[in-house]
């Protein structure tokens, strides 16, 4: 087993914009990272596997729901400390990090932000610890960059409503014991609903033959007339305002975890590169290898600045959602040429187990497709910036 050697790079001495408890809360998760991820996770990853053992972990490690207030389980802390813990979770692995995001960014935000207080302190409490594992159902089988053409749907009843429908790609759903789930009402408004595991009709298959995010849980949630109480409907929101919230938080924390992946990519090659000798010098002196390497940390740099600013725009109140999807854009961009120019610089190496630039790679096929494609965020930008909507 390879002992983790990682070294942050911090080329513009970025951590002096950081305090000491942003300081503590990243160094505890790389540390939890170095301990508990890194000895496990290429062997999960070749096994498609998820490791269970670490949504307690993680719970415990304050990682679900950060920035949610302690009065709910959740750690009270601003935005840069969540960006800090996502980024050294994405360090170890993507699936680990979308463990978390979902958890904290998708369940447990728009049951705080929109839920009633019941729910606040049913759900909240046990997602925040681990002992609860949650999922947030949008993307459907036809429809995932037009979420408003959802088919999922539900019929009052009573003190109940009807849920018919089915989503897809979801994170931890063959293991929750929670759904955030958006739908259409009779008169097609988007609502949200909470679905516990063990609802009648409720189903949540396994997504098997992945390339990527092989050691995160994904699957469908299926709804066979499922009978939802209609105290589990989030009462404070209505339209695509609501999941479309719960995506920019998420959104925003993959910014930060795709820059982590890239991170661990060119210390990987960088350290490699001063080991690897061929024509009797270490590779890592050739100019071709230089120039890999010197765009590797100017691209990383930038990215942890752009990254740093909109988390002082979110703890401000003043982030837009589109500045939110240039930074999700390009950090899903950067981790994607980083991951390609280190595996090049490792060669044969790159693409074995014993190196995590395969895995990475693999990974950010899904992560610069997910919670917006590279396309769309693209557009989302050139709408912000002309005022004119390329989607319609």
């Amino acid at each position: 087993m390879s002992t983790d050697q990682f070294q942050s790079p911090d080329y513009l001495n970025l951590d002096e914009l950081l305090s000491e408890e942003h300081l503590m809360v990243r160094n505890a998760v790389r540390n939890y990272v170095k301990k508990e991820i890194s000895p496990i996770i290429e062997d999960y990853a070749q096994k498609a596997e998820f490791p269970t053992q670490i949504v307690k972990q993680l719970g415990d490690m304050g990682c679900f729901g950060p920035t949610i207030p302690v009065d709910y389980g959740g750690g009270g802390l601003d935005y840069i400390s969540y960006g800090l813990m996502m980024q050294e979770l994405e360090r170890g692995d993507s699936g680990v990090r979308s463990t978390a995001s979902v958890q904290g960014s998708l369940v447990m935000f728009p049951i705080y932000e929109f839920g009633s207080e019941s729910q606040r302190r049913k759900y909240l409490p046990k997602l925040a610890s681990g002992e609860w594992l949650g999922c947030f159902g949008l993307t459907e089988p036809d429809h995932g960059s037009n979420p408003a053409g959802m088919l999922t749907n539900f019929r009052d009843a009573g003190d109940h409503v009807i849920l018919n429908g089915s989503k897809m790609w979801i994170s931890n759903a063959p293991f929750a014991q929670v759904a955030v789930v958006w739908a259409k009402d009779e008169q097609g408004e988007i609502y949200g609903l909470i679905l516990e595991r063990g609802m009648e009709g409720f189903s949540t298959p396994t997504t098997h033959g992945k390339w990527s995010l092989r050691a995160s849980a994904t699957g469908e949630l299926v709804f066979d007339n499922v009978k939802v109480p209609k105290e589990n409907i989030l009462p404070n929101v209505k339209g695509l305002k609501g999941p479309l919230s719960c995506l920019t938080k998420a959104r925003f924390g993959i910014a930060w975890g795709t820059v982590g992946a890239a991170m661990d990519c060119y210390d990987a090659a960088l350290r490699y590169s001063k080991e690897r000798v061929q024509f009797d010098r270490p590779i890592g002196g050739f100019q071709l290898q230089q120039k890999k390497l010197a765009e590797m940390v100017t691209e990383i740099t930038k990215a942890q600045l752009i990254n740093w600013r909109v988390a002082v725009l979110m703890n401000d109140g003043k982030a837009s959602a589109s500045q939110v999807s240039m930074a999700k854009r390009n950090g899903c961009e950067v981790a994607h040429n980083v991951c390609r120019d280190a595996r090049q610089i490792l060669g044969g190496m790159g693409i074995t187990g014993e190196f995590p630039v395969m895995r990475h790679m693999m990974n950010i096929e899904s992560v610069i497709t997910y919670e917006g494609t590279h396309d769309i965020h693209l557009l989302i930008t050139g709408m912000d910036v002309t005022g004119l909507n390329a989607f319609k």
